[in-house]
Parts: structure tokens; C-alpha cells; sequence
């Protein structure tokens, strides 16, 4: 099993979601996936299309502005 950081801070939509995507394709079954960002839509958005999807969602923390996602594919 493998964890893939994906660093968002700063990128507003529809990057976050795009890379996220994009990590998501490329994790094997069981990965899992953190996305940082501080884009508040998104912190929204990610975890409407891991719904979507049918995958995990792990975690969600947000510290200082910064929102971290966790998603096991």
C-alpha cells in the first residue's frame, strides 16, 4: 500500500479536484491519497466527488487555514 501527497495550497477550482482526480487514477486499489490545500470550495468539493466515486474518504483535518484530505481508493 502506498500514500501519495498531493500539495494544492494556494491553487483555487478546479485544480485541487483535477489533481486529486488525477492521483486517484493513478493509485492501485487500497492507496491512499492526501490532498493539501487551502482553497475552502474545494475542501467541499473533494469529498462530494470521493462520494461520486465509491472510494474511502479517510480523514479530513484543517489546521490553520489548511485543510488536509485523506482517501483510500
Amino acid at each position: 500500500m502506498a500514500e501519495q501527497k498531493i500539495d494544492v495550497k494556494g491553487e483555487t477550482c478546479p485544480v485541487p479536484l483535477v489533481e486529486a482526480r488525477k492521483a486517484l487514477r493513478k493509485a492501485a486499489p487500497g492507496d491512499i491519497v492526501e490532498i493539501e490545500g487551502t482553497h475552502p470550495a474545494s475542501k467541499k468539493e473533494i469529498p462530494m466527488a470521493v462520494e461520486a466515486l465509491g472510494l474511502e474518504l479517510v480523514d479530513i483535518q484543517e489546521k490553520n487555514g489548511i485543510w488536509t484530505i485523506k482517501i483510500r481508493k
